[in-house]
């Protein structure tokens, strides 16, 4: 067997958010260690600084001087934020401007303008704000004029991203009395990223009451116990509270290591990645659960891990809490022997593109035997691929691009109509994985 390729996993993007937003808010300097640099991160600082908050280097840290809640910009005066293609910056923002009295427009950039918003709108339209849809009703760009929160009970429904949620809780701390959200719906999409806002809103000193009913009584309950319960049985309470600024340090990110751990398990050479937490609430750590099912050897040591070359067998996997990893998974099981089914996850369709219909595709021009479902979709494996030269559309879709790249590993010359679009959320992605090239013996330039 060839020496392990060692990688340190970059930093999360959805904490990197989150961080940058609750240090934005609060009152004084915090210093951020570990903030992703990537273009989704550029759009929500710039977001943020419009708002009135300092964000500069400071080493190899960032120092956000926040804003205490309180806006520098005339609340008469329209604010125009401009997310680009970040689904994350648009829902999330929508949702924290809304607490600062003002008017505000949020638009986007290639196809942000066709990603719904319209259940985190109705929620913010029973608190008093007043939104118009410039173009598509339910979609972005949108106006939104807010007095500001007062607080009382709203309802969500969060069947198309848990985003919506985030938004709503981000904001609440800052409105002047206390907010109960009631989530309606079947169902949550990405439940577990509504634990990092969680978290990070508890770091920076504005902790969520998080409740189950049971019978006619409501109980507190943790996140995981939260997890299998109908959205109906639960709600969260936010009391008013100023953010603390504070120091933080974000974890490496589960989703874009997804890449190299599948590596590990379908090239020649072990992949033994650090910066992971293991016990961490990001949903994309089922991936190491997903590859253990497919029959991958695992072994942690310290705070690295380790993927070993593995004969892969087809499994079921319901995606619902963890869609970002579906188009790794996809490009993994093809490597596999057997039938991988993938479930849960209709909200794909909603993503960057289409996250069915793109993976099955494109996946189909490498000779992969793959089929879409309404959610999710069908991979019969035979073992392996055989070697061919293809051309490959990204979409212009991060993911797309860094998942198609495990193709190279079955000696398939992967040509990408598109492939710095892994700026979004990874600008250093093709450095790292010539790491991956250079340790299966594939030399160092990727066909692109």
């Amino acid at each position: 067997m060839k020496p392990a390729i060692d990688i340190t996993a970059p930093s999360s993007k959805s904490l990197s958010h989150r961080a940058l937003i609750c240090a934005a808010l609060a009152g004084g300097e915090s210093l951020l260690e570990g903030v992703l640099d990537s273009q989704d991160l550029t759009r929500t600082a710039q977001c943020l600084r419009q708002l009135g908050a300092l964000i500069e280097p400071q080493g190899d840290k960032l120092l956000v001087r926040g804003i205490g809640g309180k806006a520098e910009a005339s609340a008469s005066e329209p604010v125009s934020m401009n997310v680009g293609e970040s689904g994350t910056t648009c829902r999330l923002m929508a949702g924290v401007v809304t607490a600062i009295p003002g008017i505000y427009r949020i638009r986007g950039e290639g196809r942000i303008h066709d990603r719904p918003v319209a259940h985190l709108t109705d929620a913010l339209t029973q608190q008093g704000v007043r939104v118009t849809f410039e173009e598509k009703s339910g979609y972005p760009p949108l106006v939104m004029s807010s007095p500001g929160l007062c607080g009382g009970e709203v309802t969500i429904n969060l069947e198309q991203s848990s985003q919506y949620l985030s938004g709503l809780l981000l904001a609440a701390p800052l409105a002047t009395g206390t907010t109960t959200i009631r989530l309606i719906g079947t169902s949550v999409a990405s439940w577990p990223y509504v634990a990092l806002t969680l978290d990070t809103m508890a770091r920076f000193g504005a902790p969520v009451i998080l409740e189950r009913r049971i019978l006619d009584d409501w109980q507190p309950c943790t996140h995981a116990e939260a997890s299998g319960i109908p959205p109906t049985d639960i709600r969260l309470i936010v009391h008013p509270a100023p953010y603390r600024a504070g120091a933080m340090r974000v974890e490496g990110d589960w989703s874009n290591a997804s890449y190299f751990l599948a590596a590990g398990a379908v090239g020649k050479a072990p992949v033994r990645i650090s910066g992971l937490n293991r016990q961490s609430a990001q949903g994309d750590r089922f991936m190491l659960e997903i590859l253990s099912r497919m029959g991958a050897s695992v072994e942690w040591q310290n705070d690295a891990v380790t993927v070993f070359p593995s004969a892969l067998r087809g499994t079921q996997v319901d995606m619902n809490a963890c869609p970002d990893i579906v188009p790794t998974v996809a490009a993994m099981a093809a490597f596999a022997t057997g039938e991988t089914i993938i479930s849960g996850a209709a909200h794909l369709a909603l993503k960057e593109c289409d996250r069915i219909q793109g993976p099955v595709t494109e996946l189909s021009k490498a000779g992969v035997d793959i089929e879409a479902r309404p959610d999710g979709m069908i991979i019969r494996g035979n073992g392996g691929l055989l070697p061919r030269s293809v051309d490959m559309r990204t979409y212009g879709d991060h993911r797309m691009a860094m998942s198609f790249s495990l193709l190279e590993l079955a000696g398939i010359a992967v040509q990408l109509d598109n492939p710095s679009c892994v700026a979004k959320s990874f600008p250093g992605f093709w450095d790292v994985w010539t790491k991956i090239r250079l340790g299966n013996g594939l030399g160092a330039a990727h066909e692109s």
